[in-house]
Parts: structure tokens; C-alpha cells; sequence
């Protein structure tokens, strides 16, 4: 594949290539790890140091079990240092599934005549939001497919719906976008709706790798897909979220290249991605993929650890893709964020089904667990479960972001605002036994705030068990 970085030219910006495939290849095979430099590199993260290349090479290059073990473990010990035990609970809403492109791994590909093609009315929107809030839900990701009918005033009109939709004391306090790259003027648009954070995924950062999966449609331009985020910033989102689907391509080339990813970010606009994600391919309809590049569940636990220790104050997002002991074991290497209660069939909230039915949704999950059973679960953990959406409403996004998070202060709102968006969920939703392990979740994590602060974060609790709502820090 041929670059023409003059043909995406952001204004005043001249958009170079940043991801070179030898380039990463040369660090892949060129560095050999030692006991003592994967130590080192450990050390370097522990101290809140991003990773270059070269050392993250060093991780992905160990294979030796006690090294991976000391890597996982070093992976815990950020997370606990920046986040805590706080997890930031949300789920994904499907308003459409009309595709122009044609990926191979995908279940809406245009070529699958069986799929059923669905946009959601009005209506429809307001139903499902309801049932998502009848469960407890505050955080949605939008999705949608690559087509006409979904403009930027159709996804702007759509986030003003969802915004405008209160049931009982339920409420959705912040919308996150995923959806096809756009220009500026239309990242403009959707950013006037009171979006957070517009998550776009590479896929593949391999050009080669990505001509061969993605057969025609407007997806099928790497480089405009590669530079999209950059006209999200240059428009004015300051969160944007990046991906790579594992099993694509060789898992180690991905991990390097989300990591050249966050260094573009962070050259040229003096910040890094709000969001990681890491979705395993997964089944779909009709679709025949090659298998040479699925990740084992040994190497996927391993490149999330990887991956915290590289960007540290980076939220990374692990999906119900995933089966539930998968997702129970790597919340412990550093993941800020799941979804729960999830389901990805058109219109799925309301029109739930016994088993899965790919042609109603874009691949197949594998955590079929409720909100209240996910969040059950994150206590027997002891994990503090959260529906904060304090930083976006108070500012606390993109720079100013980085500004709190890496000195390590964010730890100190995102606690206490974990504690009260939690309390709003056992007063408003959960059942008798659930309630009584979160408020010992939220007793365990009052101890960890210091004396002053805890006593206003006590206070706030009250009002919330007296009625009020959305507190925040």
C-alpha cells in the first residue's frame, strides 16, 4: 500500500505517516529480553513512565513463565497505584446496522444478505434506553454501521434523544460515540450533541493485512481510517478511544502499533487516548476467516498487562466478547473499564432472545451475565463498581486530563465519585443482599480516602440515601 499523507492533510497540519510496519517489525525481531532488562522496564512503569517501543518489544519478546508472571504482577500493582480497585461500569446501545463496507470478519459486511438490517426509530431508541435504565445503567456507547443514513446530524440528533430519555430516577449522564470516521465539520456536529469520548478502531495496523481484509466501502482507505481521530482532536473531542482486533494479525505487530499510536497522539497534540480497547475476533455470521493469527487466552491475558504497563494512565476497556472468567482474570491487569448487562442484537433490550442470533447482531459474545450479576461479582473481588461521568461534565478531558491523571491526582475524585454513583445504584436498583455488599465495598473504600476527605464524601451518602442524586466531585 502507497501513502499519500498530502491527500489527508489536516489544516495547518501536514499529516506524515506514523506507522511503519518495518519500523515495528525491526523492534519485534531486534530486541531480546533479559531477566534483568524485563526488570528494569517493569520498574520504569511502576515509577509512571510511558514505555518506549524498544521496551514495550521487551515485554512482548518474554516468553520465560516466571518473567510473564512478574509482568502480570507489575501490571496489578499500576493499576491498584492509579486506579484502585475502581471499575467504571457501561453498555453498548446498536442504533444501526446498514454497512457500505465490506470487512470479512464482520457480521454487517454488506455482502451478508442475512443479516437483518435494522436503524432503531425514535421510539425504538427510547425503549431500549428505558430498559437499560430500568437496570441501573448511566454510560452508553452509540454504535452504528458505515452508511449514508448515519450522518452527523442523525448521530448528533440520536445522543440529544438518548440525553433527553429519563425513567423513574434513571438517567444516561454520558454517551460515548463508535462510529465511521468523518471529516471535521461532522466531528463538529456530533461534538455540539455532549458527546465524551468518539472511539474509532484500526482494526489492523498492518496495510497490507488491512487491503486483504477489507474488500470495498469507504473503510477500505487505511489511511483515512488511520488519521480519523486526528480530525476528531483538530475538531474539538479531546477524548478519543483507539483499538486493534486481536486476530487480525500477529498479536506483538498490534500491541507495538497502538503503542506508535499513542505516541502520534501525544507528539502532535500533547495527549494521549482517553481509551484502549482490545477485542478478540469472535464468531459472526457467515463469515470463513483465516485462523493463523487468534490469540490464546495465555498471550491475551499477557498483552493486557502489557499494555497497562506501557501507557499507564491510559483507561483500557475489556468488552463482553469476552467469557466471564476471561474477564474476571484480566480486570486484575490493569482495566479501567467493562461493559455489563450487554447485548448487541438489534433492539435486543426489549426483544431478548434465549440464545444469541448472529444475524441480528455484529459478532457473537460470550458474557451474557446481567448488570446485577457483573457488579455482584466485581464485589466478591473486591471491586469497587462506578458510573462516574464527573471528568466529562466538570472538564476533566484531554489535556486537563493528563493534567490530573498523571501526577496521580485523578485517583483521588475517581474514588469518591465511584462511591457515590455507586450508593445511587443500591439505593435505586439493587436487591436486598446485593445492597448490603456494596455499602461493605463502599465502607472498605471510604477508609482508603484521607480524614478530611472522607468526611464530605459521608456527607454526600446521606444525601443520596435521603433522595438526592448526582453528586459528584
Amino acid at each position: 500500500m502507497i501513502y499519500h499523507p498530502e491527500k489527508y492533510k489536516i489544516p495547518d497540519r501536514p499529516m506524515e505517516p506514523f506507522i511503519d510496519p518495518e519500523e515495528i517489525w525491526s523492534y519485534i525481531d531486534g530486541v531480546k529480553p533479559t531477566r534483568e532488562r524485563v526488570l528494569e522496564v517493569i520498574n520504569r512503569s511502576l515509577n509512571k513512565h510511558r514505555l518506549s517501543l524498544e521496551e514495550t518489544a521487551v515485554l512482548v519478546n518474554t516468553t520465560d513463565p516466571e518473567l510473564v508472571e512478574l509482568i502480570k504482577q507489575g501490571a496489578r500493582m499500576l493499576k491498584q497505584k492509579i486506579y484502585g480497585n475502581r471499575i467504571v461500569l457501561f453498555a453498548p446501545l446498536y442504533i444501526g446496522n446498514y454497512c457500505t463496507n465490506n470487512c470479512v470478519y464482520c457480521g454487517f459486511r454488506i455482502s451478508n444478505r442475512d443479516v437483518e438490517r435494522v436503524t432503531l426509530s425514535d421510539e425504538e431508541i427510547r425503549q431500549q434506553v428505558e430498559a437499560l435504565e430500568d437496570n441501573g445503567h448511566k454510560r452508553l456507547i452509540l454504535v452504528y454501521g458505515e452508511h449514508p443514513k448515519y450522518s452527523p446530524e442523525f448521530i448528533a440528533h440520536t445522543v440529544r434523544v438518548v440525553y433527553s430519555i429519563k425513567k423513574g430516577k434513571g438517567e444516561i449522564r454520558r454517551v460515548n460515540i463508535n462510529a465511521a470516521p468523518l471529516d471535521i465539520e461532522g466531528y463538529k456536529v456530533v461534538h455540539q450533541a455532549g458527546i465524551g469520548t468518539y472511539q474509532i478502531f484500526q482494526e489492523t495496523y498492518h496495510p497490507g493485512i488491512y487491503d486483504k481484509l477489507h474488500l470495498a466501502g469507504k473503510k477500505k482507505d487505511y489511511e483515512w481510517r488511520l488519521t480519523a481521530l486526528d480530525r476528531a482532536l483538530e475538531a474539538g473531542i479531546d477524548d478519543v478511544g483507539i483499538g486493534a482486533l486481536f486476530g487480525l494479525y500477529d498479536w506483538r505487530f498490534e500491541v507495538l502499533a497502538l503503542i506508535r499510536h499513542v505516541n502520534h497522539f501525544e507528539a502532535a497534540y500533547n495527549v494521549g487516548p482517553h481509551t484502549i480497547s482490545f477485542p478478540r475476533l469472535q464468531n459472526a455470521a457467515n463469515i470463513q476467516m483465516d485462523k493463523q493469527w487468534l490469540v490464546s487466552d495465555e498471550d491475551f491475558t499477557k498483552l493486557v498487562a502489557i499494555l497497562r504497563l506501557a501507557v499507564p494512565y491510559t483507561g483500557m476497556i475489556l468488552t463482553a466478547r469476552e467469557p466471564a472468567h476471561i474477564r474476571d482474570e484480566i480486570m486484575q491487569f490493569g482495566v479501567s473499564q467493562i461493559d455489563g448487562g450487554t447485548n448487541i442484537e438489534m433492539k435486543g433490550y426489549t426483544e431478548k432472545k434465549e440464545d444469541q442470533d448472529l444475524k441480528r447482531e455484529q459478532f457473537e459474545i460470550h458474557d451474557t451475565r446481567s448488570l446485577a450479576e457483573v457488579i455482584d461479582e466485581l464485589f466478591d473481588q473486591d471491586m469497587l463498581p462506578s458510573f462516574c461521568t464527573a471528568c466529562y461534565r466538570v472538564g476533566r478531558t484531554g489535556e486537563h486530563f493528563m493534567e490530573f491523571s498523571v501526577p496521580g491526582f485523578i485517583k483521588r475524585y475517581c474514588t469518591p465519585n465511584a462511591i457515590l454513583t455507586l450508593a445511587e445504584y443500591l439505593e435505586d436498583y439493587a436487591r436486598d443482599g446485593l445492597k448490603e455488599k456494596g455499602y461493605k465495598i463502599i465502607e472498605k473504600s471510604l477508609q482508603t480516602l484521607p480524614e478530611n476527605f472522607r468526611q464530605g464524601v459521608v456527607k454526600k451518602l446521606e444525601r443520596i440515601k435521603h433522595g438526592e442524586r448526582d453528586l459528584y466531585y
